[in-house]
């Protein structure tokens, strides 16, 4: 058959301060693996959890088999034979293999008063052989390995009848042999007239393993190929596809001299053999996919996880041990990407969170003077343009962007020389992004050192006098301005070129 099975049309869906889908059609045929890719932010993630009843698009409709549905919640698209299988697994540490993949539909016996047990093992031990993994359906999730809980989420899945299978980056956990088995596996249930739809940033699985692949662009539809059809450097080119804006600052360097440095610094399983140095002056951009390890580097720096090895030399000495109360009271801040959970206290008032980090300067003997809390507070408001200009107002109330200057603001009462920024521009407009990046040049004018991590290509190349690629927590590349294209940073992120090749 060759009808589609899955029709999304002109799907549209915002969050506060962000579009994150404009429009967007997607199809599926009956026994496909169908990749759904683009950068971080291009709406691929959200999409799917439309179709998966977790979201509810704002406007559009989704059709299967040619008649239209709509979803509520997840059970629904169950119903309708959709599972997906997220990148962090649903499983249930405590109860065994078995347990798991009927979870929330298991079957009753004696007038539905009892759990049938051994049906579900039977019915267990056929959904694992059919594909052919040995687990023993009797063991805790818990004590499975991270390949054999993938295999148990796709028994799940097969449990509730599924016929089209989500799969949000399931390459994101499994490597080598493990992967190719996932590969094998997804081959013969694409075989067996189920469809995958395979989420990814990595553009060698989509040759290796789909048939078609769409690509999405900052929430919009770029368009549909066939990876037969295509080359890897076109893909890629579907991916980038945007040119500057104005909204990028002109490139004014400070005074430079070497702030941070790096040598061959490890973290097992996330950071390998990493060495570099920042400047003061300037701003150092980290490009690279998801989990390339470009946040585990900046929160080992910051002293918030732990390094096995390597040394760090901060401001002309070494660092013998990192904590956050180190970093900050020796001139590091750090803007991180947890906006709500690390980055704010909602709870409080701007002025509270203004001032949370430098608590030690504004009082007087155990007290906070109440008054140099307000004075710093209202001068932090007026300089980063900070709306409504209410002190008091608890941040929780504020815009995205609002959000952001306070966090920032907050560092820069640090006075650090280096400030590390996470995703600085995540969820906000571009009228604050704009805002944010005049700021952010206006410090680096100032002599501050800026280490920025992001995902939108466009403005790490904007931003950044320098670019760091990092991929499986190792520096594929730098780059100087001159070299700075998107192509050739989604090369150096998906490895199709490396050091040797710069």
């Amino acid at each position: 058959m060759t009808e589609n099975v899955v029709e999304m049309q002109k799907i549209s869906k915002s969050f506060p301060g962000v579009k994150a889908l404009d429009k967007v059609d997607f199809s599926c045929l009956h026994g496909e693996v169908h990749a759904l890719v683009g950068e971080n932010g291009a709406g691929k993630s959200t999409l799917m959890k439309i179709l998966a009843g977790t979201y509810i698009q704002d406007e559009g409709r989704i059709m299967l088999e040619g008649k239209e549905v709509t979803f509520s919640f997840p059970k629904d698209a169950q119903r309708y034979g959709i599972s997906t299988i997220y990148q962090e697994f649903n499983l249930i540490p405590n109860l065994n293999v078995a347990e798991n993949i009927f979870l929330g539909h298991e079957p009753r016996k004696w007038k539905n008063l009892f759990i049938d047990k051994a049906l579900m093992s039977r019915v267990s031990r056929e959904l694992l052989s059919d594909l052919a993994t040995d687990i023993d359906i009797h063991v805790k999730a818990k004590n499975l390995s991270v390949a054999k809980q993938q295999m148990v989420e796709i028994a799940k899945a097969l449990c509730l009848n599924a016929s089209i299978i989500i799969m949000d980056e399931p390459s994101a956990v499994v490597s080598g042999k493990e992967l190719d088995r996932l590969f094998s596996i997804i081959r013969s249930l694409r075989d067996n007239g189920r469809t995958i739809i395979y989420i990814s940033h990595r553009i060698g699985e989509i040759f290796e393993i789909a048939d078609r692949a769409t690509v999405l662009k900052d929430g919009k539809l770029v368009g549909t190929v066939r990876p037969s059809e295509v080359s890897r450097e076109e893909i890629i080119k579907l991916m980038v596809g945007r040119s500057f804006t104005e909204i990028f600052p002109p490139k004014e360097k400070g005074e430079r001299r070497a702030i941070l440095t790096l040598k061959n610094v490890c973290r097992s399983g996330v950071i390998n053999n990493v060495s570099l140095t920042v400047y003061t002056g300037e701003i150092l951009g980290f490009a690279g996919l998801v989990g390339a390890g470009r946040t585990e580097l900046v929160r080992a720096i910051f002293g918030a996880d732990p390094l096995d090895k390597g040394e760090i030399f901060f401001d002309g000495n070494k660092l013998t041990k990192t904590t956050p109360n180190l970093s900050i009271s020796g001139g590091i801040g750090f803007v991180t990407e947890d906006r709500k959970n690390e980055g704010l206290i909602n709870c409080l008032s701007m002025r509270k969170n203004l001032t949370s980090v430098i608590l030690d300067k504004i009082k007087k003997w155990c007290f906070v003077n109440e008054r140099w809390e307000k004075r710093v507070a209202a001068e932090s408001v007026v300089q980063f343009k900070i709306m409504p200009p209410e002190i008091e107002q608890e941040v929780e109330h504020l815009s995205g962007g609002n959000q952001q200057k306070v966090i920032l603001a907050k560092w820069i009462n640090t006075d650090p020389k280096l400030i590390i920024m996470d995703e600085p521009t995540s969820g906000i407009d571009v009228g604050a992004k704009a805002e944010f990046y005049d700021l952010m040049r206006l410090l680096a004018k100032r002599g501050k050192a800026i280490l920025m991590i992001s995902s939108e290509l466009s403005e790490v190349i904007g931003m950044s006098d320098r670019i760091i690629v990092m991929r499986d927590g190792q520096i594929t590349g730098e780059l100087s301005p001159h070299e700075m294209t998107e192509e050739r940073i989604l090369m150096m992120a998906t490895g199709q070129i490396g050091v040797e090749d710069n």
